[in-house]
């Protein structure tokens, strides 16, 4: 079964250094809290806030040796008042769960966008 997972992280500054560590984290985590191999990834989509450019996020995430897996950056919609220097993205991946089974995983000041779901894999991990 084909699912997609969500998650979020930001960065302080926008260097590619930084982006680079934030983004390599976050597919990391994701892919722990959900028990992924490289082989169930099929594609992940990073939408960055448009004051990050200074890298792209599937450039980091290839380094990890995800060398055959499609990825694509694009912009976030700047709305006002949104969170800044943010990095989110949508992993399509290839899983015998179910929806409600997968965690989606909102690191650093990411977190506000979703304290439910955050809330929720607290409670999960206890």
């Amino acid at each position: 079964m084909v699912r997609a997972i969500r998650g979020a992280t930001t960065v302080k500054d926008n260097t590619k250094e930084e982006i680079f560590s934030a983004s390599s984290e976050l597919v990391n985590e994701i892919m722990k809290r959900n028990g992924l191999t490289r082989g169930d990834i099929i594609s992940i989509i990073f939408s960055v806030t448009s004051d990050l450019d200074a890298a792209f996020p599937a450039a980091a995430v290839r380094q990890m040796g995800f060398d055959r897996t499609a990825m694509l950056c694009t912009y976030e919609m700047n709305v006002p008042g949104s969170l800044r220097k943010c990095i989110m993205v949508m992993m399509h991946v290839e899983t015998g769960k179910k929806n409600d089974e997968l965690k989606y995983v909102y690191l650093r000041e990411a977190e506000k966008l979703r304290p439910d779901i955050v809330q929720q894999n607290k409670q999960m991990e206890e």
